[in-house]
């Protein structure tokens, strides 16, 4: 690990502060991607600007269109928030399957999306519930944040504030995991918000992203059989020592069938 400087900021408005100071400078919020990272020196930093005692940036909240999840709320508390399991319980599922017990007590929903792990949960879920980034300055919606591999719209001084999500009618979450690191190998989340179906893919590609053929063949008729015929475009999929692209678009379309079947059995399993 490279030596750095540490700061624990007080408030959103001194980690902004510190964050701008120079481009090394790197926000920290449960540590469970950008340690490890650092400590491979596989990445460097000048400054962390730990963010971890700034209390407005915890919390859950109901808003009109659903949930409001303050960025540094952690996986475990997504996991077992009452409100979690009342509005979007697919979430609730989604979280309680991340990592093991240490990364979901330390890790945090704003973290993982702001590192945009390719093989992450949290950003098949923003995309597939059609929500939005809540930053220090704007809203950024689902589909315009993610830019590719642990790339996002997020700028150096801008920091996730909180996540809004939409409650869908029915969702579900399949998750195809690798057993060691408990990251997707294909991850599979299907909402339905009245007509409109949203798919979001993680873990396949090289990033997440929507299928829309297999969405316009669900709006048409919402059931396993109507992605029978839909194609899969290889050339963002990835082949590695887990899977081959052609593996895993065999298991995108397997575990999204699936996924359809699970949201027609029951409302918002």
């Amino acid at each position: 690990m490279y030596a750095f400087d540490y700061h624990r900021a007080r408030s959103i408005a001194d980690a902004i502060e510190r964050l701008g100071v120079d481009a090394g400078t790197r926000p920290l919020a449960g540590g469970m991607s950008l340690l490890p990272i650092l400590r491979l020196r596989l990445g460097s930093a000048s400054t962390l600007v730990d963010l971890n005692g700034i209390d407005e940036l915890r919390g859950i909240s109901v808003i009109s269109e659903g949930l409001r999840i303050g960025a540094m709320t952690t996986h475990c508390a997504v996991a077992s928030s009452p409100l979690v399991h009342e509005t979007i319980p697919t979430l609730a599922l989604l979280a309680s399957r991340i990592g093991d017990p240490l990364v979901r007590n330390r890790g945090t929903i704003g973290g993982s999306l702001a590192h945009n792990d390719p093989a992450a949960c949290y950003p098949a879920a923003l995309l597939g519930l059609g929500g939005s980034i809540e930053t220090n300055r704007r809203t950024i919606e689902a589909d315009a944040f993610i830019l590719g591999a642990f790339e996002t719209a997020l700028e150096p001084d801008e920091i996730i504030v909180a996540v809004n999500l939409r409650r869908p009618d029915r969702a579900a979450h399949i998750k195809f995991a690798n057993k060691a690191s408990r990251l997707n190998i294909v991850g599979i989340f299907v909402a339905r918000h009245g007509p409109r179906v949203r798919v979001a893919i993680t873990g396949a590609g090289h990033y997440a992203f929507r299928l829309n053929e297999f969405e316009d063949a669900l709006e048409r008729s919402f059931t396993p059989s109507a992605i029978g015929e839909c194609s899969i475009p290889m050339d963002n999929l990835t082949s590695d020592i887990h899977a081959s692209a052609e593996f895993r678009a065999y298991l995108v379309k397997e575990l999204t069938m699936k996924a359809v079947a699970i949201c027609k059995g029951a409302m918002l399993d």
